[in-house]
């Protein structure tokens, strides 16, 4: 049985979380977190939240062996885009883009 959590309107832009997400699609819970808490980049804490919170909901809603999850799928989609005004020279403005992503991850039992 799959289990799912989503992050909704993270405050990153999608190009920079899927460098991290396809790290840990396919890979066994226990790989994905340790492959998270050695990354350098700043979305992964956010990421490895989300799936701690995967696993919680698979333990305690599906009754599923943790020793046996690993990450199904995992994507990222664009959320909404606020946009900014930025002074600039001779009384122009440049448009500021505040990108914002959705993360969904997926586990399920290696066994079925």
């Amino acid at each position: 049985m799959e289990t799912t959590a989503r992050a909704m309107y993270m405050k990153v832009s999608a190009q920079k979380t899927r460098l991290v997400i396809d790290q840990i699609r396919g890979k066994k819970v226990e790989t994905a977190l340790s492959i998270l808490t050695l990354s350098n980049k700043a979305v992964s804490k956010d990421i490895s939240k989300l799936l701690k919170s995967a696993i919680a909901n698979a333990e305690n809603n599906n009754n599923l062996n943790i020793d046996e999850l690993y990450v199904k799928t995992a994507f990222v989609g664009e959320g909404p885009t606020q946009k900014r005004m930025r002074p600039r020279a001779m009384g122009r403005g440049n448009t500021i883009r505040k990108r914002s992503s959705h993360i969904t991850i997926v586990l399920d039992e290696k066994g079925r």
